[in-house]
């Protein structure tokens, strides 16, 4: 029994009337807006579909794409992007990705782009063109990528499954619940930061209150004001030690001065002796790191430009990989970052990452990272000890 209102459109597409794909898109988009009280389905402008890598979904998670494929007849109706698959689709097998993993990991990427998603794969969207506005519904996955799309640029989505996000790309819409609506985008926490935060600091406060806040709504009162790389940075690392989807952050953020802060009465207060008892927490062994691993979500084109001087002129003594998208590669390529960073040693990789990428099985065993988040996850799903430092301390010269 269906308890949202549907349109009469709406009510044909689940009866299958435009064929087998929309069908089966509305049956998950229907049966999570039951789950979770949506009163309807609400227009979306922008998706960003997880479940990409062939290490995280497998051969089930082929097929069923595959098989979704079908049709022919279901196809994104709205802009939409893919996260990151487990390689560097065009230059996997000279950056020693494992060759069958690789031919699966691109059959994956195909049968999405069969549904006309774009196979842009990132999970910064908002860097290459994925770009919402300010109070659009949208229906994105990656964690990250949602902290960033509800807090910095003020969209509206919900931490979506890659199924759901998928379905959404779709059907272009997506259940009215959470924090598609005003009320549920209220801070619950005011955390006073009391000291200058910088770099990795950012990561550091994001762990400590991913923590605590689980899946609330944080409102930060900073000493200094974060740009953009910093604010990634943060929302990856409240994503991922908790499952922040939201955040505020006083006289930065659009809905800081509508987040209800006066009416909250749980109040943190951070000092500098937390942020460093943290960051020294994050690593998990003092070895040399073997792989230097940035880019976590992924480089912006700035973060690229700041590892290009510090390594210009110089040799790296460990392997260094830049993840970014292809989009902002090329934009780097033309800059002569990406040769300055090769000249060194280094490589930029394009659409994967570390947490998503089998380094496990590419003879790895210590990851050097800047990204909180990722030294949540490296442990975790790929099993290696990790490195947390600022960019300019991780990378040694011979």
């Amino acid at each position: 029994m269906i308890n949202m209102f549907l349109t009469k459109k709406e009510e044909q597409m689940c009866d299958g009337e435009f064929g087998e794909t929309i069908r089966k898109s509305m049956d998950i988009l229907v049966a999570l807006g039951d789950i979770y009280g949506a009163s309807k389905l609400v227009d979306i402008t922008s998706a960003q579909v997880s479940g990409v890598s062939y290490k995280t979904i497998g051969e089930a998670g082929l097929e069923y794409l595959e098989d979704l494929a079908g049709d022919g007849l279901g196809v994104a109706s709205v802009n939409a992007s893919l996260n990151p698959p487990g390689t560097d689709l065009d230059n996997w097998e000279e950056l020693g990705f494992p060759r069958e993993f690789a031919i699966k990991q691109n059959q994956i990427v195909d049968a999405y782009g069969e549904l006309g998603i774009a196979k842009t794969c990132t999970c910064t969207p908002y860097l290459v063109g994925n770009v919402p506005r300010f109070r659009d519904h949208i229906s994105w996955s990656e964690s990250s990528a949602v902290a960033y799309g509800n807090s910095v640029i003020g969209a509206r989505t919900n931490r979506e499954g890659g199924p759901a996000a998928l379905a959404a790309a779709i059907v272009g819409k997506t259940p009215l619940y959470g924090f598609h609506l005003e009320q549920n985008r209220k801070a619950n926490l005011v955390v006073n930061v009391n000291c200058e935060l910088k770099g990795a600091d950012f990561g550091a406060l994001g762990y400590v209150i991913g923590k605590v806040v689980g899946g609330g709504v944080p409102y930060f009162k900073l000493q200094n004001i974060p740009n953009n790389n910093d604010l990634k940075t943060l929302g990856a690392a409240l994503a991922s030690s908790g499952s922040v989807a939201l955040y505020h952050v006083e006289n930065v953020t659009p809905e800081a001065d509508i987040a209800g802060k006066g009416e909250v009465e749980d109040i943190m207060f951070i000092t500098e002796k937390e942020i460093l008892s943290t960051r020294e927490k994050l690593s998990t062994t003092d070895k040399e790191p073997d792989l230097i691993c940035l880019g976590c979500p992924h480089a912006s084109l700035e973060e690229i430009k700041q590892v290009a001087n510090i390594v210009k002129g110089k040799t790296i003594k460990n392997k260094l990989w830049i993840c970014t998208s292809v989009s902002v590669k090329a934009t780097a390529d033309r800059m002569g970052y990406t040769q300055t960073i090769e000249s060194a040693g280094g490589n930029v990789v394009c659409d994967t990452c570390m947490v998503v990428a089998p380094i496990e099985d590419m003879g790895f065993e210590v990851i050097g990272v800047n990204s909180a988040k990722a030294a949540n996850y490296v442990p975790s799903m790929c099993g290696l000890d990790v490195v947390y430092n600022d960019v300019e301390n991780l990378i040694q010269f011979e």
